[in-house]
């Protein structure tokens, strides 16, 4: 088999990067506060109070909680946006997917 058939175009990777599953994961930090997290998941996220603090409640007992999965384009804004609410926040492709 030739190398050309197996070598991957550019176009090609762009595509791949984004489709399919992406998560946005919150991760723990000692700055902000519970109240402050569940306040910016309502206002960033949609979340609901009880969805808010659940997923609060995740990050704070277990270090981290995926807030968010869909498309990369998304996952990258929705975690932009925790950024600049102070949070940390990062994307990783979803293996489910």
């Amino acid at each position: 088999m030739s190398r050309e058939k197996t070598q991957v175009l550019p176009e090609e990777a762009e595509r791949v990067a984004t489709v399919g599953g992406w998560r946005v994961v919150v991760l723990n930090d000692p700055v902000n506060l519970m109240s402050y997290v569940v306040l910016v998941f309502r206002r960033v996220l949609g979340f609901d109070e009880a969805t808010a603090r659940r997923k609060m409640l995740e990050v704070h007992e277990q270090g981290r909680s995926v807030v968010w999965t869909g498309l990369r384009e998304k996952a990258e804004a929705y975690a932009f946006t925790l950024q600049e609410w102070h949070l940390s926040a990062v994307v990783e492709p979803d293996e489910a997917h």
